[in-house]
């Protein structure tokens, strides 16, 4: 008998139908066939000891499972359950009258227990385009496939649940999710706050014309000055993400495996924090099964390095088509996987491998090579592509103990999210919403400046030797910092404030 059953297999961040067909006849072979890896291959022995443990009936004929399309490659341990129910019902142990109507995903443990999987969200979208009816998977899953809507979605604990179920011997719960409460009631929840942080008002403002414009900044200063901490509220600034940048968002966690099932949809604006010691296929994604790396993982939030010169070469210079392009591309022998990023980077650093070079108390205790060497560490190319640098002072006593509010995160939001509105309206239906974004054919449009900042830029960019692309970038925080002031025109302001936070790249490394 022939039954077909239904499951799914992630490529990139979007999922395609797996159909596996089961047919039984007169034998004692089983026959797995359709580009199986041996994760799926070993399937067979975990399915055999679920069903003995749960006392279900054991197909005892020859099996022969097709899983199609035979020609992309079906990974892990997600398809015990379509391939245990499709021998049941093959072998009639289990009703297939409505087995076409839903999509069917588990892990199976020993004794049928089924275990949560990767990538649940992608393929509950995959399941509601192609119209079934439902979704079967493991419990600890259900709240992240249920954010989809006009999809029934079924937690189960064991296969035995399922089988009783598809036999019509029981009912089970569909799980329910509020999408757009889930999402409206965490949007803005966070433990941090930029009132926390004393002084340091110019890395502040700094900061805050960074995630206007959605620039990418570089934060220069000694140890224990601030820069972790001002990182890290970053994300507390940032425009709220929109459902669609959510459920993107949640798309690559949940195939990474990072959602927790108490968090089924991601509310606010990732961010990440690699350790220097990270890999290049662990920043930009890849492994023998390729899976979404660092800066996928920060897509629509933040990127923060740390320490940016103890980074390898090679995972510095893997950034750089990504900060431009907005997508990583891994490619292997078996094909081409696209993952989005769309990130801002903040990096930090120390001026020198003691921390103290420039400081204006301690003395630093490297000597001229050693420093040069260290900042040396950072090619032209890889600095060029970050818009604002900003050296971080020492904090003072006075600033540490002043007992006066600082200015709350919420009231820097605001004026962000102003800025943020005159650029999506300004952007609308061009696929950006930031000026970040802006390609060098639009810069001219976008950008119109004043007769006096069109002088002031022009010397600025003879006598500093910009190239073209710090000229492009250094018009798009100009053109923040007008948003921020609300004025259409860039004015010789806008153009000498973007010019000082470009001017670190001199101090430090003598261009």
């Amino acid at each position: 008998m022939l039954v077909k059953t239904y499951g799914a297999a992630v490529q990139g961040i979007d999922a395609t139908l797996v159909t596996i067909e089961v047919n039984v006849s007169q034998g004692i072979k089983f026959f797995l066939v359709g580009l199986p890896d041996n994760a799926v291959k070993e399937s067979h022995e975990r399915i055999i000891s679920a069903l003995q443990y749960n006392k279900i009936p054991i197909p005892r004929k020859q099996v022969v499972i097709n899983m199609a399309p035979a020609d992309i490659r079906k990974e892990g341990s997600a398809y015990d359950l379509p391939l245990a129910i499709g021998m049941l019902a093959a072998t009639e142990i289990v009703n297939n009258q409505d087995i076409d109507k839903y999509i069917i995903m588990g892990e199976l443990s020993l004794d049928g227990t089924l275990k949560p999987i990767k990538g649940v969200l992608p393929i509950a979208i995959k399941a509601r385009e192609a119209g079934f009816k439902g979704f079967i998977l493991p419990k600890e899953n259900s709240r992240e496939a249920a954010v989809v809507n006009n999809l029934e979605v079924f937690g189960v604990d064991n296969i035995s649940d399922v089988v009783k179920f598809l036999n019509h011997e029981i009912e089970l719960e569909t799980t329910q999710v509020d999408t757009r409460s889930e999402f409206l009631e965490h949007m803005e929840t966070f433990d941090i706050d930029f009132a926390d942080v004393k002084g340091q008002e110019n890395v502040k403002r700094a900061l805050e014309i960074a995630a206007a414009g959605g620039h990418n900044i570089i934060m220069i200063g000694a140890p224990g000055s601030g820069k972790s901490m001002m990182a890290k509220r970053l994300p507390t600034i940032l425009p709220p993400l929109t459902l669609r940048e959510a459920l993107e968002t949640t798309k690559i966690h949940s195939i990474a495996g990072t959602l927790s099932p108490d968090t089924p949809l991601i509310t606010t604006r990732p961010f990440r924090s690699p350790h220097h010691t990270v890999s290049s296929a662990g920043l930009s994604g890849g492994g023998a099964i390729p899976r979404p790396g660092e800066i996928s993982l920060a897509h629509n939030g933040v990127l923060f390095l740390d320490e940016l010169p103890e980074f390898t070469r090679a995972a510095m210079e893997a950034l750089r088509a990504p900060l431009e392009d907005g997508q990583v591309t891994i490619s292997r022998a078996a094909g081409r996987l696209t993952y989005p990023c769309s990130f801002m980077l903040v990096a930090a650093m120390n001026p020198c491998p003691c921390g103290y070079y420039g400081h204006p108390t301690k003395p630093c205790t490297c000597n001229a090579n050693t420093v040069a060497k260290y900042l040396g560490r950072i090619s032209g190319p890889m600095l060029d592509r970050l818009d604002l640098h900003i050296e971080v002072p020492p904090v003072n006593y006075e600033e540490l103990s002043a007992t006066s509010k600082e200015e709350t995160s919420e009231v820097i939001r605001k004026r962000v999210n102003a800025a943020r509105k005159i650029q999506q309206d300004r952007y609308k239906g061009l696929g950006f919403t930031c000026n970040a974004r802006l390609t060098p054919a639009m810069l001219q449009k976008f950008c119109a400046m004043t007769p006096a900042a069109n002088s002031l830029l022009e010397n600025a960019f003879n006598k500093l030797g910009l190239s073209a692309r710090s000229y492009d970038r250094l018009l798009k925080v100009a053109r923040t910092l007008a948003d921020l002031n609300n004025t259409s025109l860039i004015d010789a302001p806008h153009i000498a404030a973007a010019i000082k936070f470009r001017s670190l790249d001199r101090k430090y490394w003598g261009q």
